[in-house]
């Protein structure tokens, strides 16, 4: 740091302002340099020095990386995303991407490009069950986000060292960064190998038997809906030998769960089933979502909240929402209209889809699945929900503590 008292008047005047120029205009080389940023216009790997063969890792096409200082020779020193730093060619090195780009492979490369079935960038799969991303590279840092086995996730530089740090964004922004070891990171699973090794294992090895078929079912649902009833089938034999009560009652709800799943109902007889779908709220019976502000108040009276709601899509008919007890709903004060975006489910709400099909607060999770899992959509990633796509629009069915919470409708933005 500039030490400004030892600028006395004693100083030359003329020495002192090219001193103070010469200062600004490092600092604002400096701002403008770190303002600046930098891509990789091809594969190529991290070195430990220039013109070594010596590597820490590997950059995909794309890669941002920090330029740790000038050019020397043809080459820079970066820092990498997950903050390796190395060495890479001043020709690899461009402010911006484009279609005359080098793109030279690297056979070697592990990471997977962009395109196939499960991604369109950059990027590898989980490996594992259950896997934290943390905000830091750090095992002690805090938890951004459970990843489950066969999820893709981006990335743009790998290190060798299987113990080291990925960033799964590939981004130094704080805000999007988030880490996991490379171990934990590869190609694919295949689900069938892992059902082939999950059967070879001794029935007693309750240990490895847990691991490897929580990443089997993981999979299943990271793969088609057909895959879940042989997934959990292995698991179930497992959480039965750990004897878990809760364990297995949830395992049970999931197997019924994917039984419905994997004999889902064609579009048009889910279109059908949901065709007269109404919600009875207090008595009242609304076969539309819509009603007069005017009526929303005579009905429910002032709402306990109103607050403006950042709808970037566009889909609900006005920012403005009106919260009460019962429901949530989007009001146009000025135009008088209002429209349901969701109903809290009890004894005064309840949807009813036909005269044989009412969901109410005595509806049980077990009973609503066994019933009606044929129609549904669901995801490992958000329990006890479950979706049913309508002609223009999606209902969230949602449980808690085993018994109908609420329902949401959505629309696509």
């Amino acid at each position: 740091m500039l030490d400004l008292k030892r600028i006395t008047s004693k100083d030359n005047p003329v020495n002192f302002m090219k001193k103070t120029y010469f200062i600004i205009a490092i600092f604002f080389s400096i701002l403008i340099h770190s303002q600046e940023r930098y891509f990789l216009n091809s594969d190529t790997r991290l070195y430990i020095s220039p013109n070594s063969s010596s590597y820490l890792g590997y950059f995909k096409y794309g890669a941002e990386v920090r330029l740790l200082s000038g050019a020397e020779n043809g080459w820079y020193k970066v820092q990498a995303d997950n903050f390796n730093e190395g060495y890479v060619e001043k020709k690899f090195v461009a402010t911006r991407l484009n279609a005359k780009d080098l793109k030279i492979k690297d056979a070697e490369n592990p990471i997977l490009e962009g395109g196939d079935y499960y991604y369109g960038g950059n990027h590898l799969f989980v490996l594992v069950a259950g896997l934290k991303a943390r905000a830091l590279p750090d095992k002690n840092s805090k938890t951004k986000e459970i990843l489950f086995a066969g999820d893709p996730v981006a990335v743009n530089y790998v290190p060798k060292n299987p113990d080291e740090w990925v960033n799964l964004n590939g981004s130094f922004t704080e805000e999007y960064a988030k880490y996991t070891l490379r171990k934990f990171l590869g190609p694919r699973p295949d689900f069938d190998i892992l059902l082939n090794d999950f059967d070879k294992l001794n029935t007693n090895n309750i240990t490895e038997r847990k691991t490897l078929s929580e990443r089997i079912v993981e999979l299943a649902w990271n793969t088609n809906y057909s895959k879940l009833m042989p997934a959990y089938q292995r698991y179930y034999e497992v959480v039965k030998q750990l004897n878990d009560p809760k364990l297995i009652a949830d395992t049970e709800l999931n197997m019924a769960l994917a039984k419905g799943l994997a004999n889902r109902k064609s579009p048009e007889q889910i279109a059908a089933f949901t065709k007269k779908a109404e919600f009875v709220l207090k008595g009242n019976s609304t076969k539309s979502l819509f009603f007069t502000q005017k009526e929303l108040v005579k009905i429910f009276g002032s709402p306990i909240k109103k607050a403006s709601i950042g709808d970037e899509c566009g889909v609900y008919l006005s920012d403005l929402f009106y919260y009460y007890p019962d429901l949530e709903v989007s009001v146009d004060e000025k135009q008088n209209k209002a429209e349901i975006v969701k109903v809290f489910i009890n004894e005064n709400n309840k949807l009813i889809f036909n005269p044989n099909v009412i969901l109410d607060y005595k509806l049980s999770e077990k009973a609503f699945i066994e019933k009606y899992g044929t129609y549904l959509e669901a995801s490992i990633k958000s329990p006890h929900t479950y979706s049913i796509f309508m002609e223009y629009s999606l209902l969230r069915i949602i449980f808690k503590d085993g018994k109908l919470f609420s329902v949401e409708i959505l629309f696509d933005c």
